[in-house]
C-alpha cells in the first residue's frame, strides 16, 4: 500500500470551506471533552470510546455477544477456517493507513484514515448480517455513510459503479500466500447502490474500534447483501462507468453473482436460501426463515424495480 505524501490532498481539502472553518473553531475554543461531546468522531478510531450516536436505522433485534461476531469471521486473507482471523489477524499493521480514492472524481487522492474520519458523524448501525452460507447474527457496527465519502470527493455525472479492493500484505495477511482467490479481494457495488443510506463505512463495533478480525480499520456494510459484499480492510475506492470485477463472482460466478442480494427463493447451488442459521441461538435451534433482502425490502426493493432478480443474483 502507497503511503500518503506530503502533496496528497488531507480530508480538509474536500470538506466544505465553512464546514472546516467552523470545525476549526469549535475544536480551538473548547477542552478535549466538549470536542468529544460535539464531534463523536472527531477522535480517531485508533481510540477507545467511538462515541457513536444512535441510528434510525438501527433494528430493534438483539445484538450478538461480542464474542460471537469476533470469534466467527470469513477473512480469507487470514486462512478460511472460522477461527482462523481470531488466531492471525493480530499481524495485521493498521497505523498509518490511507485509502486511495480515484476513477470518476473529481478531487481523487490518497488520503489519510484519521483526517478521513475527522468531522464525520459516526452512528451505530444495528444490523441483521447474513453470510451466503445461511448463518446470521445481528451485529452494532458503528460508521458513516459511504455517501458521505462520495460527495466529498466529488462524484462524477459519468460513473455509475464504486469498485473497493482490500489490503494485500502476504507477509502479515497469511492467507494470501494461498491462491484460493485472485488476490486482493475484489468488491463493488452500483452506484445507487452505494449512495443508499444504509450502506456505512464502519470503522467499530459495539462502540469500540474495529477488531482486526473483523476488518480493520475500514470496512464496508451493506446489510441487504450476502456478507462477502461488505469487504474489508479497505484501501483503494474507484468510481468507474463500467461493473468492476469481484473476488467471487470472477472465481464463480455460477454460484456468486455480482449482487448477491439476500434472496430466499434463489438457492446457492449447494444449499438452499431459504431459512438460515442464527448463530448464538444454541446448539439444537430451528433454523428460521431468511427474508427478503435481509429484512430491508422496504428500503432498498425500489433500486431494482423491473429487475430480474433470479437472473440478476
Amino acid at each position: 500500500m502507497r503511503r500518503a505524501r506530503a502533496t496528497d490532498p488531507k480530508w480538509s481539502d474536500v470538506t466544505p470551506k465553512e464546514v472546516f472553518l467552523n470545525r476549526r473553531q469549535l475544536i480551538a475554543g473548547a477542552s478535549a471533552v466538549a470536542g468529544a461531546a460535539a464531534f463523536g468522531s472527531i477522535a480517531s478510531p485508533a481510540m477507545a470510546g467511538l462515541g457513536a450516536k444512535p441510528s434510525r436505522y438501527s433494528t430493534n433485534e438483539t445484538p450478538n455477544a461480542k464474542s460471537d461476531i469476533t470469534s466467527y469471521c470469513n477473512f480469507y486473507e487470514f486462512g478460511t477456517g472460522k477461527d482462523d482471523p481470531a488466531k492471525y489477524a493480530a499481524a495485521l499493521t493498521i497505523d498509518p493507513w490511507s485509502i486511495q480514492i480515484g476513477g470518476m472524481v473529481d478531487k481523487p487522492g490518497t488520503y489519510d484514515l484519521d483526517d478521513l474520519t475527522k468531522g464525520v458523524s459516526l452512528e451505530e448501525r444495528i444490523y441483521r448480517f447474513r453470510c451466503v452460507e445461511a448463518w446470521s447474527m445481528v451485529v452494532p457496527w458503528v460508521g458513516f455513510e459511504l455517501k458521505t465519502l462520495l460527495d466529498r470527493v466529488g462524484v462524477q455525472p459519468s460513473a455509475k459503479y464504486v469498485a473497493f479492493e482490500t489490503l494485500e500484505r502476504p507477509s502479515e495477511m497469511r492467507g494470501q500466500r494461498s491462491p484460493v482467490l485472485d488476490w486482493p479481494y475484489r468488491e463493488g457495488l452500483r452506484l445507487d447502490e452505494a449512495m443508499h443510506p444504509l450502506t456505512i463505512m464502519a470503522t467499530g463495533l459495539y462502540d469500540e474500534p474495529m477488531p482486526k478480525q473483523n476488518g480493520a480499520p475500514i470496512r464496508l456494510v451493506v446489510p441487504w447483501k450476502y456478507g462477502f459484499k461488505s469487504i474489508k480492510s479497505i484501501v483503494k475506492i474507484t468510481l468507474t462507468d463500467r461493473e468492476p470485477q469481484t473476488s467471487w463472482n470472477m472465481a464463480n460466478g455460477r454460484e456468486y453473482g455480482f449482487y448477491s442480494n439476500v434472496n430466499p427463493e434463489v438457492d446457492h447451488p449447494r444449499w438452499s436460501q431459504a431459512t438460515e442459521r442464527v448463530l448464538g441461538a444454541g446448539l439444537f435451534a430451528k433454523r428460521v426463515p431468511t427474508r427478503m433482502f435481509n429484512g430491508y425490502g422496504d428500503e432498498v426493493a425500489g433500486l431494482y424495480e423491473g429487475m430480474d432478480l433470479r437472473k440478476n443474483y
